[in-house]
């Protein structure tokens, strides 16, 4: 079974061992142990066939900057988190996380991740937060500062909610998976949209085939299907 070997970085306390527990477990852990080093591992199905996710936790502190360099070897994907209600977590991603593991791992895919998006609206969390005069950070500056990194994509979630947790590790799956150089990822991408959008239009197809009358508002589907054919015809 092959496996895929994904690495969580950022600061401490940003949500990183919660973000992989609720995710392999559907449990949110009660109270706060910083991390020294933890790993887990889930069996996810790709394209009908099974992988070992292994999610490989590590302490932001600074008190380890020489020893969590350790996991990095063989790693597939880095998720490089901040937590959304603490800008200088997402100040260190420029400043000292995407440094970091581009210097351990150059050639290696990253996705940003922006935790703890249920505090955002929190009037607790927002009145700490102006005490201090600062904000949350809001999504358009994590899409800012992923392209500016070069960084696959940038994802949200929460994991006291799950809201977005399941997309973060699909994305980090595909990520892993994709090749990386940009013709490479451009010649991916339109695969893949060509592997969903073909998957479609044969449902279509064959529903057509069991209706007597085709609604005008599929007369589009059709002939988007027969489009879809001839390019498919081509490659």
């Amino acid at each position: 079974m092959q496996t895929i070997k994904c690495v969580v970085v950022g600061d401490g306390a940003v949500g990183k061992t919660c973000l992989l527990i609720s995710y392999t477990t559907n449990k949110f852990p009660s109270e706060y142990v910083p991390t020294v080093f933890d790993n887990y591992a889930v069996t996810v199905m790709i394209g009908g066939e099974p992988y070992t996710l292994g999610l490989f936790d590590t302490a932001g502190q600074e008190d380890y900057d020489r020893l969590r360099p350790l996991s990095y070897p063989q790693t597939d994907v880095f998720l490089v988190c901040f937590s959304v209600v603490s800008p200088s977590s997402f100040e260190n991603v420029k400043e000292k996380w995407v440094p970091e593991i581009s210097h351990h791992c150059p050639k290696t895919p990253f996705l940003l991740v922006g935790t703890q998006v249920d505090l955002r609206e929190d009037s607790n969390t927002i009145e700490k937060l102006a005490k201090n005069k600062q904000r949350p950070i809001a999504p358009e500056n994590g899409d800012k500062l992923y392209r500016e990194l070069r960084a696959v994509k940038y994802v949200e979630c929460s994991a006291l909610t799950q809201r977005g947790l399941k997309n973060v590790f699909d994305e980090a799956i595909l990520a892993a998976l994709e090749p990386q150089s940009p013709n490479q990822r451009e010649s991916a991408s339109f695969y893949r949209l060509l592997v969903k959008q073909t998957k479609l239009l044969t449902l279509f197809k064959e529903w057509t085939k069991s209706r007597k009358e085709v609604p005008y508002v599929c007369v589009f589907f059709r002939v988007h299907y027969q489009c879809l054919e001839n390019t498919l015809s081509k490659c």
